[in-house]
């Protein structure tokens, strides 16, 4: 599959680019991107929630009213869930959402993702270039010369650059990652997919074992 390689100004620099059949053409597996995804989410719960239950309830032991004659349900402890400010029943507890994924799979889900972004016409080539400084008002130019304002759009670069991704950091619909940080999630949850021409052979290398 050729792609034609863009320029920061959002023109064709004339060249193209072949995207590996093994990467960006590969027979899409739903599920597996379900799971990648799954996990990748589950994994950033923290799970600290916590409500008392009536063990953990401070208050009076005593029973609150006698066992008959009263014409009511039995009552014995002020804490018991059916009372205002009693402990909660089966509430939530500290836990871990973690789970795993083998490899073979999380690598098949971001290649399955990677194709249905160029089925979807969705992924562009940009030029490799550099910025001196940090410039959210420059980098925000380039998104708006590739057509993806008021997109939400994923900058894949060959290697960490600094200036460029705090040039993205103040953009809400931008993001900046390296090829070794791009994940299933961070591609489904983008419009558009723009790979720098010196990520290819990183993402290549990576999903093609």
């Amino acid at each position: 599959m050729k792609v034609a390689v863009l320029d920061k100004n959002g023109k064709e620099t004339g060249r193209q680019v072949t995207l590996s059949k093994e990467v960006f053409a590969v027979e899409a597996n739903e599920h597996a991107v379900y799971l990648d995804v799954k996990q990748y989410l589950a994994n950033q719960r923290q799970g600290t929630h916590k409500s008392k239950e009536r063990a953990e309830i401070a208050g009076s032991t005593r029973k609150i009213k006698k066992q008959k004659g009263t014409g009511t349900a039995r009552a014995g402890s002020i804490k018991s869930p059916v009372f205002k400010g009693g402990g909660r029943i089966f509430g939530p507890r500290p836990r871990n959402y973690r789970f795993k994924l083998n490899k073979n799979l999380k690598r098949l889900a971001r290649k399955s993702a990677l194709t249905m972004k160029a089925n979807d016409k969705a992924i562009l080539v940009l030029e490799d270039f550099q910025m001196d400084s940090p410039k959210t008002q420059e980098f925000s130019q380039v998104i708006k010369n590739l057509g993806l304002e008021n997109k939400k759009s994923l900058f894949v670069l060959g290697e960490s650059n600094n200036n460029l991704y705090l040039s993205s950091r103040n953009l809400k619909g931008a993001e900046v990652v390296t090829n070794s940080e791009l994940s299933t999630y961070k591609i489904m949850n983008a419009s558009n997919v723009v790979l720098f021409e010196g990520s290819l052979e990183g993402i290549e290398t990576n999903l093609s074992k």
